[in-house]
């Protein structure tokens, strides 16, 4: 349906063409774009700091999210910085990533771990301090270790809310190294959209946002269906499947 609107809408002039161009223009340039090296070198160059930026934010915002989780203290002492930190967007810290690494891709994977690790670490905080305290009580009964009671009770229960987290970062990852790109002229999709659009080709512009949006929508199916296999043991996703 979104398809049909998008190809009549300009040829109907319900929309500027100039602007706008139907939706087979658009794809039509798509598979050609596929054939080039360079398209596939921009891909590259986008999801390397994608992938580098997630891997960072995952260890250390789990780490950080079940320590802060499982101790009230932590929680306290720690809760105003996140609450200040959180909410600010890291295309706001592009200057200060460009003068500090510049563009490069580690400057992409600054923005990537800064604007990942706080959802993830907000939902493995949620995750811990929402884990059921008469199963911690049992097991603790039955003379289960601090690191075991962590291992067997702790983890497993905050596992489905940090996947979520994760699922969710996974997405705004993309978004951010895209626009990173974008504005700091590195090697990249947004680059390549930058250059489209510099160059006055419309059709080649939103071919390759088409691209940037099929990527982000392949990882986030990935995701799922990754979170599905590991989380198949617990309830929540049992019951999805059934």
């Amino acid at each position: 349906m979104a398809l049909a609107i998008w190809e009549f809408a300009p040829r109907l002039n319900l929309v500027p063409s100039g602007y706008v161009p139907p939706a087979s223009s658009v794809l039509a340039d798509f598979a050609s774009i596929l054939k080039t090296n360079a398209f596939w070198d921009d891909v590259g160059s986008t999801m390397l700091a994608w992938a580098v930026g997630m891997w960072i934010a995952v260890i250390a915002a789990v780490a950080a999210g079940m320590l802060i989780g499982s101790n009230k203290y932590a929680y306290r002492a720690t809760r105003f910085l996140i609450e200040f930190l959180r909410p600010i967007p890291a295309v706001a810290l592009i200057p200060l990533a460009v003068l500090i690494f510049g563009i490069t891709t580690e400057m992409k994977v600054f923005l990537v771990v800064f604007a990942t690790f706080w959802p993830i670490l907000f939902q493995a905080v949620y995750g811990v301090r929402e884990t059921d305290a008469v199963a911690r009580d049992t097991a603790r009964s039955f003379g289960f270790s601090r690191a075991e009671i962590f291992w067997h009770v702790t983890l497993p229960s905050a596992a489905p809310s940090i996947a979520t987290g994760i699922r969710l970062a996974s997405a705004l990852a993309i978004v951010i190294a895209v626009t990173a790109e974008l504005i700091s002229g590195g090697p990249g999709l947004g680059t390549a959209i930058l250059a489209a659009q510099s160059a006055g080709s419309n059709v080649r512009m939103y071919a390759l946002i088409f691209a940037a949006g099929l990527l982000s929508y392949i990882v986030g199916t990935l995701i799922v269906v990754i979170e599905r296999r590991l989380l198949r043991w617990h309830p929540s996703h049992r019951k999805a499947v059934a």
